[in-house]
């Protein structure tokens, strides 16, 4: 059991830090698809430096390393008991070494265990086969992509739609709603699962199965692979694009299963997942423990590119793309006047401080003071995965969480607190943008799944507090040299994000009556 426990380990660990190559190539061929010199084409070009930075670092390629989840079919005899115990000690160590982030937490106290170890924490299913060696999958899927799961009850009105029905056509209207509803908040452009039918439970349960796929493979039931290449088609046609930016590439893959159900009952599931699409698996031998066989294709076994051509096409198009956008730097504490003065579509460069902040700091926020002055600070929607050795506190990952989740509070600590910049993926609703403008304040939207590329920005760990509340949601004080981020929400009542989302809004519109046959 020693031996499969480290097989388990480096599973974890290349599913956290290792894109797989059917991922790689999809995104690469999304990345052809945009234009380089807009948002979204930046946008595609950082993520790809951050995956290749993950894997040479062997750190995470997003801090919010997900709910693991694993798939396993054991051979008759095997003892899936000693499995899952070695899969908790597996757990621990990556947690332990930064390869995770600590993300189980009590649902009723809040209180995270510090382990990624707790009731229902990891999932794990268990099936037995003839077949005579161990198959584990895992995938690594966060919190912001899960948010952005949906499940619709046939018939139903959807928005933008009209009446989706108990048939076909029924089906493609609330796919391509989930597309919609989802925006930038998963970090697109991602990839989804499809489950029709089942009930409540083994609809979502089909649904992320399909994200097991390969993403090239081809379903054998014709009428769905002709579903997923419809979907594929029309999301794409949405124009939400990259981190919802707008764009051209929305989707990167769907994959779609069908189950029996009741008849009183008709299910479409969703399952999104964010471009940063973690999942491997592995073939282990029962005997040894050993790995014989890696199940999806490891990013760093895939051929390489050439280079001098590409490289130089993605350099100019950079700074073509630069040479269009404003450039502001910031240095903390930030001015009403300096706030005043950008507009949407600006870029700007973050040097001094920002302090981390998530949901359990801004419901703490709402009724108490703050531990520092935040009068003119950065607020950076984050939760870290940081370690510590004799030398103190390090950033090993930290890249946004998605926004909207605190748009209950923000408005609110805003006014309480002068905050002047909230960075953050997906943007935020009308009552922050009015609190911008209102008081001074701007929305940076950073590249969402980029927790390597944005932890080269922090230098030093200047502070911490509420570490009660669980490393991800303790707030950070970090010194930063050099972070970049869009203006998607400015202090005038403008919104990169509800243009976008207006605009596909429209677009689906047009699909209304495009009955798919």
């Amino acid at each position: 059991m020693q031996q499969i426990q480290e097989s388990i380990y480096e599973l974890i660990v290349e599913t956290s830090t290792n894109l797989p190559g059917d991922v790689r190539r999809a995104i690469n061929r999304g990345k052809a698809r945009e234009n380089q010199a807009t948002r979204a084409g930046l946008a595609l070009s950082t993520i790809s430096k951050n995956i290749t930075m993950a894997e040479e670092q062997v750190s995470p390629i997003c801090q919010d390393t997900g709910m693991p989840t694993f798939i396993i079919h054991t051979p008759i005899g095997v003892n899936q008991l000693e499995i899952k115990r070695a899969i908790q000690a597996a757990l621990q160590k990556a947690t332990k070494e930064g390869k995770l982030r600590p993300n189980s937490v009590d649902s009723l106290t809040g209180e995270n265990s510090g382990d990624n170890l707790g009731p229902g924490t990891p999932v794990v299913h268990f099936e037995q086969w003839e077949n005579d060696y161990i198959d584990m999958r895992l995938i690594l899927k966060g919190g912001g992509c899960e948010n952005k799961n949906i499940q619709y009850s046939l018939p139903t009105e959807l928005e933008g739609l009209g009446r989706a029905g108990r048939d076909l056509d029924g089906i493609r209207k609330c796919i391509l709603h989930a597309v919609y509803q989802a925006q930038g908040q998963g970090c697109s452009a991602g990839f989804i699962g499809v489950g029709i039918g089942g009930d409540r439970t083994t609809g979502y349960e089909l649904a992320k199965q399909q994200l097991f796929r390969q993403v090239e493979d081809v379903n054998p039931n014709s009428e769905l692979q002709r579903l997923e290449d419809y979907i594929l088609d029309k999301a794409n046609e949405l124009g939400i694009g990259t981190m919802g930016f707008g764009g051209e590439v929305t989707l990167l893959g769907c994959k779609i299963g069908a189950a029996n159900r009741l008849p009183a009952s008709f299910f479409v599931s969703v399952a999104y997942n964010c471009w940063a699409f973690r999942r491997q698996g592995v073939e282990i031998d029962p005997a040894t423990g050993g790995i014989d066989k890696w199940i999806y294709e490891r990013g760093n076994e895939e051929p390489s590119a050439p280079q001098t051509t590409a490289q130089a096409a993605d350099h100019a198009t950079e700074q073509t793309a630069a040479s269009q956008s404003r450039e502001i730097v910031l240095q903390t504490p930030i001015t009403e006047e300096q706030i005043r003065s950008l507009r949407v579509g600006d870029v700007v460069i973050i040097q001094g401080e920002m302090h981390t902040g998530r949901d359990a700091l801004h419901k703490y926020l709402l009724d108490h003071d703050a531990p520092v002055d935040l009068n003119g600070a950065v607020i950076y929607h984050c939760g870290p995965v940081m370690l510590k050795d004799e030398e103190g506190w390090h950033v090993k990952a930290a890249g946004p969480t998605t926004s909207i989740r605190e748009e209950p509070y923000q408005a609110e600590i805003i006014k309480k607190f002068g905050i002047r910049a909230v960075i953050g993926k997906g943007g935020m609703g009308p009552r922050t943008l009015a609190a911008l403008k209102e008081h001074g304040g701007v929305y940076l939207n950073a590249i969402g799944g980029a927790a390597q590329y944005y932890a080269e920005c922090f230098k030093k760990v200047n502070g911490v507090d509420f570490l009660e509340f669980g490393i991800p949601e303790a707030m950070w004080h970090l010194g930063v040299e050099g972070f970049a981020a869009i203006v998607t929400m400015d202090s005038h009542g403008d919104s990169l994000h509800a243009g976008v989302e207006q605009a596909s809004k429209e677009k689906l519109a047009t699909f209304q009556e495009a009955v798919f046959k």
